[in-house]
């Protein structure tokens, strides 16, 4: 298994060695699972907010991340998949609230300044999940750390896109 993970993940990032040299597989599957669920998480709540906007570039903005988290999340999964390791879907319960509280905001307030205050707090929830992964798992190989970082990199992004609609 290790030699299929160093020749899967050379052919596919390059660098796959931790800082002191020893490769740290679990790791580097533990943190591409959480991306994973993350960009999954980011998708979903992307997919319901877009259809409450009316504004057409705040529509624009939140479609083109929706996209961006879905090739991300099709990277994740082939990494994987090339390391024989399967991905992780958001928890349901955390996939509830964020679609109810979603709901419940938009019929209480609705508009684009509420839907930009959503998006703004959902990114900001994600860098905060990824950053604190990429801190347990420190160990994670380059290619996988660059990988968080381009996830929370988005994240980033995004959120500083919403801050003209808030």
């Amino acid at each position: 298994m290790a030699v299929v993970f160093i020749s899967c993940l050379k052919k596919l990032h390059g660098n796959y060695y931790g800082k002191d040299g020893s490769m740290m597989e679990e790791h580097s599957v533990n943190l591409l699972r959480e991306c994973d669920s993350g960009c999954k998480m980011a998708a979903e709540s992307l997919g319901q907010i877009r259809d409450m906007v009316s504004d057409q570039e705040l529509w624009k903005d939140i479609t083109e991340s929706y996209e961006k988290h879905q090739e991300l999340d099709a990277k994740i999964k082939k990494t994987l998949s090339a390391m024989e390791e399967e991905g992780k879907e958001p928890g349901k319960m955390a996939s509830a609230w964020s679609w109810m509280s979603t709901e419940m905001r938009m019929m209480a307030k609705g508009g684009d300044k509420e839907a930009a205050s959503i998006v703004t707090d959902g990114c900001n929830m994600g860098i905060k999940t990824i950053c604190g992964y990429k801190n347990q798992y420190s160990g994670a190989s380059k290619a996988v750390m660059e990988i968080a970082n381009e996830l929370t990199g988005m994240e980033e992004n995004l959120r500083d896109c919403m801050k003209k609609f808030l």
